[in-house]
């Protein structure tokens, strides 16, 4: 039986810990500052990355790894046997999965599959460690991928911004976009729903959206068995970490991962974005 190796790039933000407990290869998105062109993680973190942006003249864009990337990190699993899982952002977020696929016609002897999260961050980190770990207990490439497919159906993201000025400077807008004009002090809380973000509601006040969005998740998860939940956060990690430990207070929660998002999510949903992901059977 093949051996499979299950894939990511760096906007799952997935811990270092689990990612070398299980040797998930991560392919790096870049930002782009002015004339330099910086990996995702690698050659800027989430801490320099937002001390950089509050003095900023120069705002930062993204873009997806180049395909040779991906043909790096393939060709070194082929060579140690592995069959490849690949999953990757929402298609419709990033040209991530194009690169990936380039990478692929590369290497037509390969057994490769490229799975579309249609998310990202940690809901599309549940949807890797659910593949790893069954590739892990000897699962084949279709079964992994099962297991991947199933993690995206129970899973999702919320997660609350402090202004949409960088979702829509980004063009990452989506559905959230009729919240534009409002005023300031209203929080849109945001979901990605088939690769798209989308509004669900405006709360006034920070504390009441985080409030706001915890319920939500509460409400949705009522009734789940072996409940993950993950937050994730630009430059808050306090607001994050209480949300989730209020949060997992009321559900059956099996696992809890503290996690951030990469400099590239941080560069279209601004510092101070606060979520939680949840993954569920």
């Amino acid at each position: 039986m093949s051996k499979v190796a299950v894939v990511t790039d760096s906007t799952g933000y997935i811990p270092k810990d689990l990612i070398d407990q299980f040797r998930i290869p991560v392919a790096p998105l870049v930002v782009i500052w002015g004339d330099e062109t910086l990996r995702d993680d690698i050659d800027i973190k989430p801490v320099e990355f937002y001390n950089r942006l509050k003095t900023a003249k120069v705002m930062p864009s993204t873009s997806q790894p180049p395909a040779v990337d991906f043909i790096k990190i393939f060709e070194s699993l082929i060579g140690e046997g592995f069959d490849i899982l690949a999953i990757l952002i929402a298609n419709t977020l990033s040209g991530t999965i194009a690169s990936a696929q380039q990478a692929k016609k590369e290497l037509p002897e390969a057994n490769i599959e490229i799975f579309d999260s249609k998310t990202t961050a940690m809901a599309m980190g549940f949807q890797v460690l659910a593949a790893v770990r069954a590739a892990a207990k000897g699962a084949s490439l279709a079964e992994s991928l099962s297991a991947a497919e199933k993690a995206r159906a129970n899973s999702g993201v919320l997660f609350a911004v402090d202004t949409l000025e960088f979702l829509h400077r980004g063009g990452r807008i989506g559905g959230a976009s009729r919240y534009l004009g409002t005023a300031l002090q209203l929080k849109p809380i945001l979901t990605i729903e088939d690769g798209k973000i989308e509004a669900l509601e405006r709360v006034r006040t920070k504390k009441k959206a985080h409030a706001r969005l915890s319920q939500i998740i509460v409400e949705r998860l009522q009734g789940k068995s072996n409940i993950r939940l993950a937050t994730l956060h630009a430059d808050a990690a306090e607001d994050a970490n209480d949300l989730l430990e209020k949060t997992a207070e009321r559900l059956d929660v099996v696992e809890k991962i503290y996690s951030e998002v990469s400099p590239v999510i941080g560069t279209h949903v601004g510092p101070g974005t606060v979520g939680l992901a949840y993954a569920y059977d």
